[in-house]
């Protein structure tokens, strides 16, 4: 199986709001793959400037998250850190052309957009950071 490592972003805005990305249909937060000779950090900053035109600062890890993904033999490392917007404005600029939006939703629109998302990263809870093994998963 190939490793993957995976990052995203756990953004807030003032009132609460969470800021989601739909890939192809999909949403979820914005991040995505690690780079060769990126560290963590760096990979968040530059996902999230791709994916939603904000620069961020990486405050604190969330998360982090394992599962097997049989259908494309791939083991992901899930990282997911809270950040805060430092500039820029709401912008695609995803070179792979694989955002199709970017907003700012309410807990319970997130919920709903993707419960399975938002209760794997228990955001029902007040947590501290975790680990969790999510076994072998398909891809959604």
């Amino acid at each position: 199986m190939k490793r993957v490592d995976v990052v995203s972003a756990l953004i807030y805005d003032e009132e609460e709001n969470i800021l989601m990305v739909n890939v192809k249909g999909y949403w979820e937060l914005p991040g995505g793959a690690v780079e060769k000779g990126e560290h963590l950090q760096q990979a968040v900053i530059r996902e999230v400037k791709e994916e939603t035109g904000y620069a961020v600062k990486v405050n604190q890890l969330h998360s982090i998250r394992e599962a097997f993904f049989q259908d494309k033999k791939h083991h992901t490392l899930m990282m997911t850190f809270f950040a805060k917007i430092t500039g820029g404005q709401m912008d695609i600029l995803d070179p792979d052309h694989d955002i199709e939006e970017v907003k700012w939703v309410s807990n319970q629109t997130f919920q709903n957009l993707n419960p399975k998302l938002y209760s794997m990263l228990k955001l029902n809870q007040q947590t501290q950071a975790f680990y969790e093994f999510e076994g072998n998963r398909t891809v959604g």
